[in-house]
């Protein structure tokens, strides 16, 4: 995970857009993102990073498939908080997505150190992933 946190911090501090990882035993084997942060990151850091689409042309919706496909384990997605994301339904259909399958998101650099520098990075995690049937049931038997 020491790659993966010297590269977070590379980033300039207006670097913008959607980085992903999925870990196997022996570490970070697939790096990812949105097209420009994966250049921009793959540059920066010298590590191979796939490129996806930019965000706005279907590149959240092809990470939220990743997602979904139990192909990524980390998501650290950072935004300008001043301002408004045109595809903002597209980050918010990303992040609920994640929440579905409870995958960490980090939204800044605190959080993506936080959650890298986690002993949780160094192992097997089991995924909390939320039953949608059950939770129909749920929300129906307290009506």
């Amino acid at each position: 995970n020491g790659l993966l946190r010297d590269s977070v911090r590379r980033i300039d501090d207006d670097a913008v857009g959607v980085f992903v990882v999925f870990c196997d035993s022996t570490g970070f084997a697939n790096r990812s993102g949105t097209v420009t942060t994966a250049r921009m990151s793959s540059d920066k850091t010298g590590l191979t990073v796939k490129g996806y689409n930019s965000g706005p042309l279907g590149g959240d919706q092809q990470i939220g498939a990743k997602i979904v496909e139990g192909r990524i384990d980390l998501i650290i997605f950072f935004s300008d908080p001043l301002t408004a994301q045109p595809h903002d339904p597209d980050v918010k259909a990303l992040i609920r997505i994640a929440q579905v399958y409870d995958i960490p998101i980090a939204v800044n650099k605190a959080s993506a150190d936080f959650i890298i520098k986690s002993d949780f990075m160094n192992k097997s995690y089991d995924h909390d992933v939320i039953n949608f049937q059950k939770n129909i049931e749920q929300r129906a038997n307290t009506l």
